[in-house]
């Protein structure tokens, strides 16, 4: 007789379930014991990465407050001054001022050498820098007419800025001023700058020959001083100070350099001993500003305010302007279409 089959557990011949000893519940215990270290992970480098944010930006700011300095150089708001063109929104127009002297205390002993208005289209990926001869023979307001670096020596940067915007019927938005012990500290700075010489030239001991050279501190200082030894004198003395004012600021905003917070923060102070900005101006805004720009050598376009000759005047050698041309240049500026005025004069 055989004896009875004895009942099997109803889990015999099947494949355990989740609630079984051994089976994949401490697999799943495990990817749960995990799952919060990884989140606690990421927290931690997210929170790592706004700390060097904030870090970086902190550093900047500091660099600035503590180095940069500020005076009224902007003319006092009235109804002579230009209105901000609305089809222009968003473009800047800078005033960049080398002087003998950095103590904005000192208008009417020290001289305007270099003066030039800087374009920052609205996408910030291009920059116009047009230089103003010294010699240029212009309307200063109060004072009639003459050459326009005299502007400087009568009523300093706030007179400049007055200059230059009734020249060009158009708004200035800041003043930067730059004293040349600043260049010398801004080319030392960066290792030396690239710039090609058009014209071979002696000064003050240095030899500059003709094509692509390097230069910084003294050298670069004489660079952009000399003027007897060239073919086009003053002319040709704007055209070097533009290109190294380029170099500097190609250099100075490249993705090497901007890429490295250390050595980027050390050039917005470098830069900031060494100049003064309109009260307008604040840190933040200059800090945005910079790290905005998306420039390179390519997209920086050098150009010399229009003359059409040269006269005597009042016993006096001077650039005539060109005022046909000039009011093409103060219309583009204005409404920022200068990338068209290029294509159309692109010897400047």
């Amino acid at each position: 007789m055989s004896q009875p089959t004895r009942p099997q557990p109803e889990s015999a011949g099947r494949e355990p379930t989740p609630r079984d000893p051994g089976a994949t519940a401490a697999p799943r215990r495990t990817r749960r014991r995990i799952w919060p270290w990884v989140v606690s992970g990421v927290a931690v480098v997210l929170v790592a990465a706004l700390g060097l944010a904030g870090w970086y930006a902190y550093s900047l700011n500091r660099s600035l407050s503590d180095n940069i300095r500020r005076d009224n150089s902007l003319p006092t708001a009235g109804p002579g001054r230009p209105s901000a063109d609305p089809t222009a929104t968003g473009a800047l127009n800078f005033v960049l001022l080398g002087s003998d002297s950095r103590n904005p205390d000192d208008a009417g002993e020290g001289r305007s050498d270099s003066i030039m208005v800087v374009h920052l289209d609205k996408a910030r990926n291009k920059a116009y820098i047009v230089s103003f001869p010294r010699d240029m023979w212009v309307s200063i307001p109060g004072h009639g007419k003459a050459k326009i670096n005299a502007a400087y020596s009568a009523g300093g940067a706030s007179l400049t800025v007055s200059t230059l915007e009734g020249l060009l019927d158009t708004r200035m938005d800041h003043v930067v001023q730059i004293d040349f012990e600043g260049f010398i500290a801004l080319t030392d700075g960066l290792g030396g700058v690239t710039v090609d010489n058009k014209h071979a030239f002696t000064s003050h001991g240095f030899t500059y020959p003709k094509g692509e050279i390097t230069i910084k501190g003294k050298e670069a200082l004489w660079f952009v001083r000399e003027r007897h030894s060239l073919p086009g004198g003053d002319l040709d003395r704007a055209a070097n100070q533009r290109k190294v004012i380029k170099a500097i600021v190609a250099k100075g905003l490249s993705t090497e350099v901007i890429s490295d917070p250390g050595r980027f923060t050390s050039f917005i102070a470098g830069v900031a001993q060494h100049v003064t900005v309109d009260q307008s101006l604040s840190d933040e805004q200059i800090r945005s500003l910079a790290l905005s720009l998306r420039l390179d050598s390519k997209s920086i376009e050098l150009l010399q305010a229009p003359i059409s000759g040269y006269a005597t005047i009042e016993g006096q050698s001077v650039d005539v302007v060109d005022e046909a041309k000039l009011k093409e240049l103060a219309t583009a500026i204005r409404k920022d279409t200068m990338d068209a005025y290029v294509k159309k004069y692109p010897q400047g």
